[in-house]
């Protein structure tokens, strides 16, 4: 599918912003060779983890010579011929147009272009709960008042639609049924933050087996981080109790690291921050905030001889895991514990 709705060339003052919706969630690696494919694009290049991103055409329809739409197809087509993968692409004047145009195109993929000018006129028949930025339960909310439609939306008083929905997010959805979005993409190549989870069968009280599974949860952030070549600067710990109570804090590294033990070690600190005793414990987040390129960190000297040879086994047991899959090896509380 490649449809151009407009009167003129797309790829002129309006239709400057391309939303990339993949058919699925990506491995990390997959997805960073998408965000690589759209940087030969434009430099401007907004990561949109685990399966979208936002790309600025503005600079680059110039340099390239031909029309946002035109790009779009070219960059369907590497992605395609390169990874495998028919991403679906949407181009309009806004960030919100154009993700909105991302989820009308068919499967597998292809390219929707709107122009500033048909804006109001496409979006009005479009199914309200369509409209980039709007949930189930906001749309349930509309529906019930009678609002089916983007249309019906955008001629409704914002006043009202912030009766229904609340103040900020009727004034959000008010205004991008409306075509208006100030948003700029904003540049962001790789993901902002990891995060890997564990969610237990039933509620847990054993504190080894809880420890056993943040230790597994730290493991596998430092792969993902390593397989990224990012390090993180901070930790976040979410603990999710039945009953619906949650509990969550964040500290940051001494030093930017993905290494087990230095992630290990302040994932423990901040569970032995949360003082657990009796609490029913549901699931479990550990997340890698504030992350950067690895090579941007100077890695410190250190005279830690046992510190030294720990880095080493863990470089030798990441080429293991590459080769014959992330779970052949680990460390033995894990495996049994948790396994």
């Amino acid at each position: 599918m490649s449809t151009q709705v407009a009167g003129r060339d797309p790829g002129g003052a309006t239709g400057v912003v391309m939303h990339v919706r993949c058919p699925d969630r990506l491995p990390d690696e997959t997805y960073r060779q998408i965000l690589e494919e759209l940087s030969g694009l434009s430099p401007v290049v907004q990561a949109l983890p685990p399966t979208a991103a936002l790309v600025d055409l503005r600079g680059a329809l110039r340099f390239h010579g031909v029309g946002a739409h035109r790009l779009g197809e070219v960059l369907r087509v590497r992605t395609i011929s390169r990874l495998g993968v028919d991403v679906r692409v949407g181009i309009g004047p806004t960030i919100a147009v154009a993700a909105t145009a991302s989820g009308e195109v068919c499967l597998p993929g292809g390219v929707l272009t709107i122009s500033a000018e048909q804006v109001a006129d496409w979006l009005a028949p479009l199914p309200v709960r369509n409209l980039h930025g709007i949930g189930p339960r906001q749309a349930a909310a509309l529906e019930d008042y009678g609002i089916h439609s983007v249309g019906l939306l955008a001629a409704v008083p914002t006043a009202t639609v912030q009766r229904l929905l609340g103040g900020k997010a009727g004034r959000l959805a008010a205004d991008r049924a409306r075509g208006i979005d100030p948003r700029p993409v904003v540049p962001r190549l790789l993901p902002a933050s990891a995060v890997v989870r564990r969610v237990f069968d039933r509620h847990i009280l054993d504190g080894a087996t809880v420890r056993a599974a943040l230790l597994d949860m730290v493991v596998r952030l430092g792969i993902r981080l390593r397989q990224r070549d990012q390090v993180a600067r901070a930790l976040t710990l979410t603990l999710k109790f039945a009953g619906g109570t949650s509990w969550e804090r964040t500290r940051r590294l001494p030093e930017p690291s993905a290494h087990d033990d230095d992630l290990r070690r302040l994932a423990y600190q901040l569970m032995d921050a949360a003082g657990l005793q009796r609490g029913r414990l549901i699931a479990l987040a550990l997340k890698g905030e504030d992350l950067v390129d690895a090579d941007r960190v100077a890695e410190q000297i250190s005279l830690d001889s046992a510190r030294e040879a720990r880095l080493i086994a863990e470089t030798a047991i990441d080429r293991v895991r590459a080769k014959f899959g992330p779970g052949v090896i680990g460390p033995a509380a894990v495996y049994r514990r948790v396994s």
